[in-house]
């Protein structure tokens, strides 16, 4: 039998990979958690999109330099962050359409951008990352991310359930409404650049969204929800990561795959709303 915690225990690269996915694992579920309350989820993978270009020109500018490409993401997810708000109050179209027309346009730019001057290698790189060759730099960024984003969610707590539960009370009764929802998107922006860094663009929403839905069918309350949502993204991880090291298969996927596997395992057997409870339930009612 093979002990699953040996690959960690042996080579420094699968525990500065695992290290650099705990720190997202725990920083990155709880905003997707308030996604999800604010049915917002589709707008982080749009999000994830858009830091592509930015984070492109960055490569263009000075290869594969962390704070050039860190720095390129951020302003492009804000810019497009804003763009989107912008049009939504200025036109006609909602904010789930201008999102996703600037979703495409970042991604086909992204793509075009990278083509320019690096190979497909560069390519794979900034599509799907390379979490097994995570350095120093790094993971001082993800760790940095992580206690960023738990620090703001302490002080903004209160104001940011009651934006995502009831905006209009809050607008009349408080003037933080406008500064806890951008302070809110900067942090959706700042860890889908760390999930970048790890997982690329395609899958770094993965770790923000999946552990959160999965934890909606184990916990009532939206702190448990929290919780939860942060335990199945550090198992994920574990077991990802793992498995990617026993079967030889790539990290990112392998993590987002086994994120997914708890999804549906919560689906079926969670016992808040899970499919397996609700056909008991029903069973016994028409009993």
């Amino acid at each position: 039998m093979i002990d699953p915690f040996t690959p960690f225990i042996e080579f420094g690269f699968m525990r500065r990979a695992l290290a650099g996915c705990l720190a997202l694992s725990v920083s990155a579920p709880p905003v997707g958690v308030f996604l999800m309350l604010r049915r917002m989820s589709l707008m982080s993978d749009a999000m994830a999109h858009a830091i592509l270009p930015g984070a492109a020109a960055g490569f263009l500018v000075a290869g594969l330099s962390l704070p050039a490409m860190t720095v390129g993401g951020l302003v492009a997810g804000l810019v497009v962050a804003l763009l989107a708000g912008a049009v939504t109050r200025s036109t006609v179209l909602r904010e789930d359409a201008s999102l996703a027309a600037f979703y495409l346009i970042s991604l086909a730019g992204g793509v075009l951008l990278v083509s320019l001057r690096g190979s497909q290698v560069d390519l794979m790189h900034f599509l799907f990352g390379s979490v097994l060759a995570l350095d120093d730099p790094t993971l001082y960024l993800l760790g940095g991310i992580s206690t960023l984003t738990l620090l703001t969610l302490a002080v903004m707590y209160r104001p940011l359930v009651m934006e995502c539960v009831d905006p209009v009370f809050l607008r009349s009764v408080s003037r933080a409404g406008g500064p806890v929802h951008l302070a809110f998107l900067g942090l959706v922006v700042v860890n889908l650049v760390g999930g970048f860094q790890a997982l690329g663009t395609l899958l770094a929403v993965g770790l923000m969204l999946l552990p959160a839905v999965a934890a909606r069918f184990w916990a009532r309350d939206l702190g448990g929800t929290m919780a939860a949502a942060v335990l199945i993204a550090c198992l994920s991880s574990v077991c990802g990561l793992g498995l990617s090291y026993r079967f030889d298969l790539p990290s990112g996927p392998a993590i987002v795959l086994t994120a997914g596997a708890f999804y549906l395992a919560s689906m079926l057997a969670g016992p808040q709303g899970g499919l397996l409870r609700r056909l008991v339930r029903g069973g016994h009612l028409e009993a």
